[in-house]
């Protein structure tokens, strides 16, 4: 005989006043409603098994039912149960029931397994209900309340905001039925219109509550509406089993929504840093292509013809720098940035690291952005030479034509000249006259000699120079050389038969031929002094106009020795005059050995005199401005040696920003170009190096944040990594990271074997002393593998802070998904796509299905699908 008693703190609500034996006899309606009450409850659990009880007192007499509820009910075997039909064997099941009752720590008094052999109702139903308190009510505590306060502190909590509900007992407060509504519609509001629900209904709200309940909710009808509103108290049992059923219903949605929860928290970071992985490949690619077909364009070195178009071509590289470039700067420190936030988000939500697509890695791209910036230089250098190379081609081309027309014009009429026969019916003075004019023509004709050959030679020097109107400068400088042979041929003809002549003839007066003689080449140097004179001149240093000046200065030592053999040659002319006009000689006409006259020399001499000056002012003028243009060269320089360390300096403060949150230019005058090429890429690095710290920072909070680390963890990991990073890089060599994990207490053993880093051996020594570490290659390559995935040889501050968080920090890891998908299934090996879709948002429901593989196992079924594989793939352990 068993008195039933339980145990464990249940006392307090299990005095005399529920105790069975005290009067033997229960009240009907409460007989009634526990009967039925107690018979669905257990039918509930026994269809599990397949079968199920109609008359609670009677099944349960041979006790193989009873045992088979405690088996589902426990997820225990029982002692193998007697199949005999003997009382014996009956009395043996129930006594091996009711010591699996007793095992579970219930103190059983006053029951026997007699009574219930025996069909006692009144035992079998106190039985029952000492089992649906072991295991259906017990284990509910809130706030730790006994289980009956526990239950009840539940139900007053998820009906308190429902209107017309105050639920103080087991009892009254459910007679109304708006208790079991407001708890189907606290969990379930679909299923319930509460708004309609009137308090003076009870029938409706009971009957409305259960048929849902059993509908929707998988609950069996325990009650029916008219046993609790026909009783003025329903019995408390009853009520007490039919909510733990509600209790223990909701409780597995609550914990399939968790478990649901949990799954969609994991695929939304799974599909966020996929859609950064596309999001990088794709501004990778886009990258690489603009820096694939930028770079031919500027190693074409294709020359203009014409400087316009050179101008133009420089114009095109100066938008480039402008307009076109800044933007992918943009690109390439935003691509950094996107790569960083993505690794560090995998870090955190322990993915493993991500690896772009062949030749896509930031690396790579930094090389080609250095293949880039190479050609870039090479083209703003040739494009400088081009335009340079041009001016001197336009310059000697100016010149060749201004030779060449002053030339043309002084042969014009010269070939005719020659070709003329006038000796043959000249007088003997007209004679001398022709043949000393003749001789004068050979020393004008041998004075052009020198410009005949300068043409020549800058018409050379233009093929040389690959001037694009080549063809015509050619063709002009060789009609000009046919030109002087010919013109040579007819004066060597016309002096052989004007010297045969002057065998026939008189002497002619000497002093006109000496005249003729002296002007000629007096009047070609006056021409071609006027014309050096008048020549421009392009110079780009300090020293060209100097060079160009002491030529000049040299030029005007000779002008009085000149204005002497012009006073020589009026004085010759003067001699004349006065013998003219001493011995009346009577004389026609002008001098017939020259056209040059006195007039025209003074004329020329004075042109001369004012050229002179003229020369002088644009010499000194064009002085003045080189020496401006020096004083600018060496002031840029000056700004660039101020500008260039400043920069520097920046660079090396915002680089210690992140980790402690705490060459000068050249002495010699520097090539303006070059230094501002030095200036603009190092403008451009500070920006990069500002942005890439800002989105270090920003990656070290959201590491702390994600990871509910302290600011004081986080200090002691910066201070940790500063004490090793003694070159102030922001980086950590191998040995140096080795070190400074043994500083924040890692015990990576063993390994006697230490081999040389950055950080010195004599120190690294003894650091692992002073901790009383010893470090084992394969865990610390095992370390190094997570911290440095490209094996650069180097550990940034981000990577050492991710580490650190990982290993002090908890995350969902692939066994805690698999678990979340385990109760999904209902504690099945596999998943169906309708619980997916009935648990999941849609998206991410697809999401789950169209990745995971079928199921394999041997209690699958179709559409069976294989979540254990799916949720070790989310954390990199196999293929997705």
């Amino acid at each position: 005989m068993y008195n039933m008693e339980h145990y464990d703190g249940e006392n307090d609500y299990m005095q005399q006043e529920d105790d069975w034996d005290r009067d033997l006899l229960l009240d009907p309606a409460w007989e009634k409603q526990q009967r039925k009450t107690f018979t669905a409850w257990c039918n509930s659990h026994l269809r599990k098994a397949g079968t199920q009880i109609e008359n609670i007192e009677e099944d349960f007499r041979d006790g193989l039912k009873l045992m088979l509820l405690l088996e589902v009910i426990s997820g225990e075997r029982l002692a193998k149960p007697e199949r005999g039909k003997m009382r014996v064997h009956k009395i043996s099941n129930v006594n091996k029931a009711l010591d699996f009752i007793a095992s579970k720590g219930v103190k059983l008094v006053s029951i026997g397994a007699e009574e219930i052999v025996d069909g006692n109702a009144k035992m079998t139903l106190g039985m029952i209900w000492t089992i649906i308190l072991r295991f259906a009510i017990q284990d509910i505590s809130v706030e730790e309340t006994s289980a009956k306060e526990g239950l009840l502190l539940w139900c007053q909590r998820k009906t308190a905001p429902y209107k017309n509900v105050n639920i103080q007992n087991f009892h009254i407060s459910w007679k109304d039925g708006l208790g079991f509504c407001a708890l189907i519609h606290r969990h379930r509001p679909e299923l319930i219109d509460y708004g309609k629900l009137r308090k003076d209904d009870p029938m409706t709200n009971l009957n409305t509550a259960f048929d849902v309940a059993e509908k929707y909710l998988d609950i069996p009808k325990m009650l029916d509406a008219e046993d609790i509103v026909g009783t003025a108290r329903p019995d408390e049992k009853a009520i007490m089993t039919y909510v733990s059923s509600f209790y223990h219903a909701f409780s597995g949605a609550q914990k399939a929504e968790t478990a649901a929860n949990r799954i969609c928290k994991v695929l939304a970071v799974n599909q966020e840093n996929e859609q950064l992985m596309e999001d990088y490949e794709k501004l990778a690619s886009d990258l690489l292509e603009w820096i694939r077909r930028t770079i031919p364009w500027l190693e074409n070195r294709m020359p203009e013809n014409t400087m316009q178009a050179m101008q133009q071509k420089l114009e095109d590289f100066r938008d480039y720098r402008r307009l076109h470039k800044p933007p992918k700067v943009q690109e390439k420190c935003q691509l950094e940035i996107n790569f960083n936030t993505l690794q560090t988000k995998l870090r955190l939500s322990n993915r493993p690291a991500f690896m772009p697509s062949e030749g896509k890695m930031v690396s790579d791209i930094n090389n080609a952005w250095g293949n880039l910036e190479g050609a870039e230089k090479g083209y703003e250098e040739w494009l400088l030479n081009e335009i340079r190379r041009l001016e001197r081609l336009d310059h000697l081309a100016e010149k060749f034509r201004q030779k060449a027309a002053i030339h043309e014009a002084w042969t014009e009429g010269k070939e005719d000249m020659l070709q003329k026969r006038d000796y043959e019916t000249a007088s003997l003075s007209e004679i001398k006259a022709l043949l000393k004019k003749h001789e004068a023509f050979e020393s004008d004709l041998a004075a052009h000699q020198d410009r005949v050959e300068q043409i020549a030679a800058i018409a050379q020097e233009l093929n040389e120079l690959d001037y694009y109107d080549s063809p015509s400068v050619n063709a002009r400088c060789q009609r000009i050389c046919d030109q002087w042979d010919a013109l040579g041929a007819l004066t060597q003809k016309r002096s052989e038969a004007l010297q045969r002549t002057e065998k026939l003839l008189e002497t002619i007066d000497q002093l006109y031929l000496e005249f003729a003689k002296r002007a000629a080449p007096f009047n070609n140097w006056m021409e071609g002094a006027m014309e050096d004179l008048q020549d421009t001149f392009i110079v780009h240093t300090i020293e060209e106009i100097q060079g160009l000046s002491a030529a000049h200065e040299q030029f005007k030592a000779t002008l009085p020795e000149a204005d002497k053999e012009r006073l020589a040659i009026l004085g010759i002319h003067n001699e004349i005059a006065k013998i003219v006009q001493t011995y009346h000689v009577n004389i026609a006409g002008t001098n017939p050995y020259t056209t040059i006259n006195p007039q025209e020399i003074n004329a020329k001499w004075d042109k001369v005199r004012q050229l002179v000056p003229q020369r002088d002012q644009a010499l000194i003028e064009e002085h003045a401005r080189q020496q401006n243009n020096e004083r600018l060269r060496r002031q840029f320089a000056n700004q660039a040696n101020v500008i260039g360390p400043w920069i520097q300096t920046k660079m090396e403060e915002i680089g210690r920003i992140s980790i402690e949150m705490h060459g000068t230019l050249e002495d010699h005058t520097p090539d303006p170009g070059n230094q501002l090429q030095h200036i603009r890429v190092g403008w451009e690095q500070l920006l990069t190096t500002i942005a890439r710290t800002i989105n270090e920072i920003e990656n070290q909070i959201l590491t702390r944040d994600a990871k509910g680390i302290s600011q004081e963890q986080l200090n002691e990991f910066r201070a940790s990594f500063n004490h090793f990073d003694r070159d102030h890089s922001g980086t950590l060599g191998a040995e140096e990271f080795k070190a400074c994990l043994i500083s924040l207490g890692f015990d990576i053993a063993n390994d006697a074997q230490k081999r040389t880093g950055i950080m010195d051996p004599e120190d690294f020594k003894t650091c692992l002393i002073s901790m009383g570490y010893n470090l084992g290659e394969n865990e610390f390559s095992r370390i190094m593998s997570i911290v440095d995935p490209n094996r650069m040889g180097l550990v940034t501050f981000q990577a050492f802070i991710d580490f650190m968080s990982r290993e002090t920090a908890d995350t969902d890891t692939a066994d805690q998904v698999m678990a979340s998908f385990k109760v999904l299934a209902g504690d099945k090996n596999y998943i169906l796509a309708d619980e997916l879709r009935r648990e999941l948002p849609p998206d991410q429901a697809e999401y789950c299905i169209a990745r995971m593989a079928p199921y394999t196992g041997p209690d699958g079924v179709p559409g069976a699908l294989d979540y254990m594989s799916f949720s070790t793939a989310l954390y990199g352990e196999s293929d997705l």
